[in-house]
């Protein structure tokens, strides 16, 4: 512990894997609730509705971790992008959902991707030594 400069960390590892995992999963299940009631339109909710909710829970759960898995083995410029894809997709299916022109859906996908890779990008290129190694 001779090099640490951050705050003592007070929990143990299980207890942030428990974290990590716990978060991830309420998250999915936001998205899921949040796809499953834009796609209704206001009607009742039914078993197909719900169904469509858990699995937009689980691809999103799925596909969150495996970007926290793939990016942390690419270099800052490919790890950036994995996420804007990630936010530009998920944003793109949530807005399809709603009926509007696919056009509008793409565009606003490409948007806000590019936006969250290029966000990203300025915080990973801030957190990093001259060899590319993360420092935080």
């Amino acid at each position: 512990m001779r090099g640490r400069t951050g705050p003592p960390d007070v929990f143990g590892e299980r207890t942030h894997l428990v974290a990590r995992w716990t978060l991830l999963v309420a998250a999915g299940l936001v998205y899921g609730y949040w796809a499953a009631s834009i796609r209704r339109y206001g009607g009742p909710i039914t078993g197909w509705n719900v169904l469509f909710g858990f699995l937009s829970a689980l691809g999103f759960v799925v596909l969150y971790a495996v970007v926290r898995s793939v990016g942390r083995r690419l270099p800052r410029e490919g790890h950036a992008v994995l996420w804007g894809a990630l936010a530009g997709s998920a944003l793109g299916f949530l807005y399809a959902q709603s009926g509007v022109a696919m056009f509008t859906c793409v565009l606003v996908s490409l948007l806000v991707g590019a936006g969250v890779a290029g966000a990203m990008f300025y915080h990973y290129y801030t957190h990093e030594d001259a060899r590319g190694l993360r420092v935080t």
